[in-house]
């Protein structure tokens, strides 16, 4: 009986010590690194979580935005950080693709952050500046055709999804586009308001106000159905595109060897916020999908964008590094 008697007594040492480091936690402020400039998407998503993430830690959230190398200066700074839950970082779709076009510099950071939940998705909207006449995509195809390298399009950095998914539609339409990479969505999106850029596939959420405001048209948008966010503007695939689905996201991601309990409970309370039915409403208003997901299910959608970009890059034979 000795055996069973120590297994058992082991075991629950174990519980009691997992429900501690539950419990312990946070002991300090917690750090949510963004490591791209403000005014993107992954910032917005960020402070809009932060008030209601202090609420539930009882500890202040402190967002700190740490551009540079298509977010792999932020993401290395955190895969670095003791794994105690209080850095934390928080990425979109470049966290996939980046090291796709960079594994030198991508690939080892991949290995040492574990995913906690993914936030939110929303499509992405082909968006045009002013100088572009194109009334809607089949006019802007045959305009690019007729001309080709005469536009240019403004992504987050090469090697982010704006950028692979500018190179899906290039591929799909048979068409050619100056590719014009910036250090994150806040610097493209004045460079594209002002008009030195013609366009840009922008995430739903940032493109909204501007399209509202007919400082940009969107001409279309990338996800498997219409979102309510954009109801009068047509899908890629509803374009004459069939088949074309991108969908970009928000994730919350820890250092390697963060405890279970923690990273359990971070999911769990962001979770509780996307349920709210007034963040909810607002997300959608934004053109945002709340998810939530378990660390399992946000490593599993990891790893299939992983697959999905790593052929289109293989296939568009795109320079690495």
């Amino acid at each position: 009986m000795k055996p069973l008697f120590s297994f058992l007594v082991a075991g629950a040492m174990s519980l009691a010590a997992f429900s501690l480091h539950a419990q312990a936690w946070p002991a300090k402020p917690v750090r949510i690194v963004v490591p791209f400039p403000p005014g993107g998407i992954v910032d917005m998503v960020a402070r809009q979580l932060q008030p209601g993430l202090q609420q539930a830690l009882g500890q202040t959230v402190i967002i700190d935005n740490k551009a540079g190398a298509g977010g792999s200066v932020g993401s290395a700074e955190v895969s670095r950080a003791p794994a105690d839950g209080h850095t934390l970082l928080m990425v979109f779709d470049s966290y996939v693709t980046y090291p796709l076009v960079y594994p030198r510099v991508g690939e080892g950071i991949l290995k040492k952050l574990a995913p906690v939940t993914q936030i939110a998705s929303n499509p992405l909207v082909l968006v045009v500046s002013p100088r572009v006449t194109a009334p809607d995509l089949k006019a802007l195809v045959a305009q690019l055709r007729s001309q080709p390298d005469k536009f240019n399009y403004a992504t987050t950095g090469a090697g982010s999804s704006n950028h692979l998914t500018a190179e899906y539609f290039k591929s799909v339409s048979a068409t050619q586009i100056n590719h014009v990479p910036y250090r994150g969505g806040g610097p493209a999106q004045q460079d594209l308001l002002g008009g030195q850029v013609d366009m840009m596939f922008l995430s739903a959420v940032l493109a909204q106000p501007h399209v509202k405001a007919g400082k940009l048209r969107a001409l279309a948008q990338t996800g498997a159905q219409r979102s309510p966010a954009y109801a009068g503007v047509p899908t890629v695939a509803e374009s004459g595109y069939p088949g074309f689905e991108v969908e970009s996201w928000v994730g919350l991601l820890a250092p390697a060897g963060t405890p279970a309990p923690v990273i359990a409970r971070l999911q769990a309370e962001v979770a509780k916020i996307l349920a709210a039915p007034v963040f909810r409403a607002r997300l959608e208003e934004q053109g945002l999908k709340g998810i939530g997901s378990t660390p399992e299910q946000f490593g599993q959608t990891l790893a299939t964008e992983r697959q999905r970009w790593a052929r289109l890059v293989a296939e568009r034979k795109l320079p690495l590094e």
